[in-house]
């Protein structure tokens, strides 16, 4: 009896088959530990499962991972949802995961731990990035539900504490697939229109699902970006979103966000009233003490006889005058003696007196002062300067002595 020879392909394709038929393989739950994962640029994830004795690869596509609220990492337990097949390319079998969630903490949580983190390495969470809040806005948007609880609440605070605010509601969802995208609207429009000096978003208490639109990275961001302070109040007390974190201020509440954006008017009036009375006093005070200061002006001699100041000014007036003429006579004798003393040492000094006495200069032609008779050869010409003029001779002979 011969057998049949088969390629590669073929034995490959035959054990594929065998293997779609199986319905056990064709819906397996397995759990596992993730190793190896890598998220591919296509949008595929590749991973290894484990357990403490065997592996297993496997491939989650793009279109499978999409729906998936939180990142696969590895060392993460997961449980998983898919089929067994041939890679026959390959020659392997494989995991084709269909569906994923954590085997103990919800998805949900463990998204939220990765986001919280992400951000917060970001700086997206520092102090720094806070933009304060406006003392008294004149208009304020709301990004939340139109028909929730949360805006009559925010309504009747901001009424009831600063009814001279404006304010505009941006109506969306506040769950559900698209809320996220409508609450990064609203903020995007108030941003852009500049119509408002605060901006309050948020919605009631619910689950974490309830509430997860508040935790998505796009409205993260985009409280983060926005020029237009934002607070954030979403759920109750317990309740933290990734909103809360990144926006400028966090109410525990709804209403308690409506209280952080207004001063109460009735505080206000309390403190205006306290500001006039002490304005009152001081002005009281002040015009007490000019009072004071006027009568005592009154009673003194300098108001009843203003002539008398008047006059005393005039004689130390004239004594000033007195003085000053006094010391300029004096610095001029001083000076005058002091030219008359350096006129004498400079007459001393002067050549010209010497020559009155019957000496004489003798220069060569070009006025250099002759000082020795080493300087001239016979028939030179110099000059002889008397006191009354000057003689040209011509050198006839040359004579030196002690």
């Amino acid at each position: 009896m011969s057998r049949q020879i088969l390629s590669i392909s073929e034995i490959n394709s035959y054990i594929k088959v065998l293997m779609d038929h199986d319905m056990t393989l064709n819906n397996v739950l397995l759990k596992g530990e993730i190793s190896n994962f890598k998220h591919h640029y296509s949008g595929h994830m590749y991973l290894t499962l484990k357990d403490d004795k065997s592996v297993i690869k496997a491939v989650m596509f793009r279109g499978s991972n999409q729906t998936l609220k939180f990142k696969p990492e590895d060392g993460m337990k997961v449980i998983v949802q898919g089929r067994i097949s041939v890679y026959e390319r390959g020659g392997q079998y494989q995991l084709y995961i269909e569906q994923m969630q954590p085997d103990g903490v919800g998805a949900l949580h463990i998204a939220f731990e990765q986001l919280k983190n992400k951000l917060m390495k970001e700086g997206l969470f520092d102090q720094s990035m806070k933009k304060d809040l406006p003392q008294y806005p004149q208009v304020i948007g709301v990004v939340t539900s139109a028909t929730g609880a949360a805006i009559r609440d925010i309504l009747n605070v901001l009424g009831r504490r600063f009814p001279r605010a404006e304010v505009l509601i941006y109506p969306v969802l506040v769950q559900g697939e698209q809320a996220s995208y409508q609450i990064v609207e609203g903020i995007h429009y108030f941003n852009r229109e500049r119509k408002v000096d605060l901006i309050i978003t948020g919605r009631g208490g619910g689950s974490i699902e309830e509430l997860w639109a508040f935790n998505e990275e796009i409205v993260a961001r985009c409280i983060a970006a926005s020029d237009v302070p934002v607070i954030s109040g979403v759920g109750h007390e317990t309740d933290f979103t990734i909103a809360d974190f990144v926006a400028d201020m966090r109410a525990p509440t709804p209403s308690a966000a409506a209280e952080l954006a207004v001063p109460s008017q009735y505080e206000l009036k309390n403190k205006l009233n306290h500001y006039h009375s002490r304005l009152m006093y001081l002005m009281n005070q002040e015009i007490e003490s000019k009072r004071v200061k006027m009568n005592n002006l009154k009673q003194s001699s300098y108001f009843r006889n203003p002539m008398d100041k008047i006059n005393q000014h005039r004689l130390m007036l004239d004594t000033l005058n007195k003085n000053l003429y006094n010391n300029i006579t004096r610095q001029i004798v001083n000076k005058k003696e002091s030219f008359a003393t350096l006129c004498g040492k400079l007459d001393a000094l002067s050549p010209l007196a010497v020559l009155s006495r019957g000496y004489a200069i003798a220069k060569k032609m070009d006025h250099k002062v002759l000082k020795s008779v080493h300087e001239v050869k016979v028939d030179e010409q110099i000059d002889i300067q008397l006191s009354d003029g000057n003689i040209f001779c011509r050198v006839e002979g040359v004579k030196g002595g002690e």
